[in-house]
């Protein structure tokens, strides 16, 4: 019997004049699920997730919120309702810099109608959890980025939700920080907890999600397992190669001929392969190159996908 959703999203769509910014998207999610949504820079991500918590009005489409049993909840109109049970991190802090740590994740209580008393024991689990205990009685602005991150996150967990929307919650964050709020949704995902996440971080995406939705010009083009996406829209072997000379090899007949598929990107030719063995002869007897042979992975399959040309936002 296959678990229903928790979350149901049904040809949600939303123009801006004559800009189409989400086009016919449809997903779900389910308890305990981790939901990647990946795309380049005015894919609809931002737009999709803004849709999903009542801030932003669909053309079409249907949001529904399964709060167990039979119960369906609508979005906009069960909105607060909605938002009683979920919990969210935007890509830009909203942290209240007056008060200190603690005094945040109170006062965000407060709006879910907790009283004082019912959220005060809370706290020292909520700062546990987000490695700042030593930081309670500091304000956000003595915090570091991750720290600020890991405060935004607990303040998510407030009312103990089912759902997480998170938006890019590890941008501008440097690798030990990422690392560490990975090991903190990890946990999360551990508990049962659904997360719906957008990133521009592949490898976030392949270590977190459980399935991911590829969004191009505010469509849908891919739905899958990372893994499985991989393997379906991608040669297994890849081979970068760069230094002096590298670009002109890109159009060598007999090192096409061992490829499937050949890139060029800056300084650096990338070769797809079947077999990457042949190719890595080959290009042995060229002095002053370097080469670099790895799997294909996410951001193979992004760049595939969405191209290589770098799109600003607007």
């Amino acid at each position: 019997m296959t678990t229903p959703a928790l979350f149901h999203v049904s040809q949600l769509s939303k123009r801006y004049g004559d800009t189409t910014v989400v086009d016919d998207l449809s997903f779900d999610i389910a308890p305990g699920e981790c939901l990647g949504v990946i795309g380049p820079n005015g894919a609809g991500k931002t737009t999709t997730i803004r849709m999903c918590l009542g801030l932003t009005v669909p053309d079409t489409g249907d949001i529904t919120y399964r709060n167990g049993g039979d119960a369906e909840l609508q979005m906009p109109r069960d909105a607060l309702a909605i938002k009683s049970q979920i919990g969210v991190v935007t890509q830009f802090d909203t942290l209240d810099p007056d008060f200190s740590c603690a005094e945040n994740l109170v006062v965000y209580g407060r709006y879910f109608g907790f009283s004082k008393a019912q959220i005060l024991p809370r706290i020292p689990q909520l700062l546990e959890f987000a490695a700042l205990s030593h930081k309670a009685d500091a304000k956000p602005g003595e915090l570091s980025g991750g720290m600020r991150r890991r405060l935004s996150l607990a303040r998510a967990l407030v009312n103990d939700p089912k759902l997480l929307l998170l938006d890019e919650p590890t941008t501008g964050l440097d690798p030990q920080a990422r690392h560490l709020m990975w090991e903190r949704l990890q946990v999360l995902l551990q508990q049962g907890k659904s997360i719906l996440l957008t990133t521009h971080f592949m490898d976030e995406a392949e270590r977190l999600c459980s399935r991911l939705i590829v969004l191009d010009h505010g469509r849908k083009i891919a739905e899958g397992k990372p893994r499985d996406l991989i393997a379906k829209h991608l040669e297994p072997d890849v081979i970068e190669v760069y230094g002096n000379g590298a670009l002109s090899l890109a159009e060598r007949p007999e090192l096409r001929a061992l490829a499937a598929r050949v890139e060029v990107s800056g300084e650096t030719v990338f070769f797809y392969t079947q077999d990457a063995r042949g190719l890595l002869q080959a290009l042995a007897s060229h002095q002053g190159l370097r080469t670099f042979h790895r799997p294909a992975n996410l951001e193979d399959l992004f760049l595939k996908m969405t191209g290589r040309q770098i799109r600003e936002d607007g």
